[in-house]
């Protein structure tokens, strides 16, 4: 979901896990005994359970995610994040250099899912249409260009949301004189159908 806030807003506390990604204004997080203040392009993850208090410094936007965490048998508890998309390197998709992914989310069996900055240069595009097992959900942050949804084709642009459903074909190519960049969250590390692991 979006949320925004009105200076001095607040969320209030989650049933779920929780990712925090600001697009505009500031936000100040108190979790784990520590205060963090996310400006544009700041991000959380905050475990199931983990108590803390999110408050807006300014008039701000942000992405907001929550989902029931997967616990794996024997694995260890997934532990707080926050960051900067700025500071983390970007990994090149495939050694194209025009088509860019950053990590948002720590690595490890202990986070079941995954969100990343994916950045394209004018007219750079997937290599490939691509089939996941698992559902994702894309959030539009600057630029546009053309996604393809199965056999259907879409323009896009900065503030769109598409969700993409199990085994949905999908490829992207950015349009425009200007980067596209979105943020994209999928269900990861965890059986698609669900059950014991």
């Amino acid at each position: 979901m979006t949320a925004e806030f009105a200076v001095g807003g607040s969320l209030g506390p989650a049933p779920a896990q929780r990712f925090l990604y600001v697009t505009e204004g500031e936000l100040e997080l108190d979790a784990g005994g520590k205060k963090y203040v996310l400006a544009p392009g700041g991000f959380a993850y905050l475990p199931q359970g983990t108590a803390h208090i999110v408050r807006a410094l300014a008039a701000t936007r942000a992405a907001i995610i929550e989902k029931i965490y997967e616990p794996l048998a024997g694995g260890s508890a997934p532990e707080v994040a926050v960051g900067s998309e700025f500071k983390v390197d970007p990994v090149l998709l495939m050694g194209d250099e025009a088509l860019r992914v950053r990590p948002l989310m720590p690595d490890g069996l202990s986070y079941d899912f995954a969100v990343n900055i994916m950045t394209y240069d004018p007219g750079a595009a997937l290599s490939m249409v691509e089939v996941h097992v698992m559902e994702h959900g894309l959030l539009m942050l600057e630029g546009g260009g053309i996604y393809k949804l199965s056999d259907s084709w879409y323009p896009v642009e900065a503030g769109d949301f598409i969700w993409m459903s199990p085994y949905c074909p999908q490829w992207f190519g950015a349009l425009g004189k200007h980067p596209a960049k979105y943020l994209v969250y999928k269900e990861f590390r965890r059986h698609p159908l669900g059950g014991k692991q």
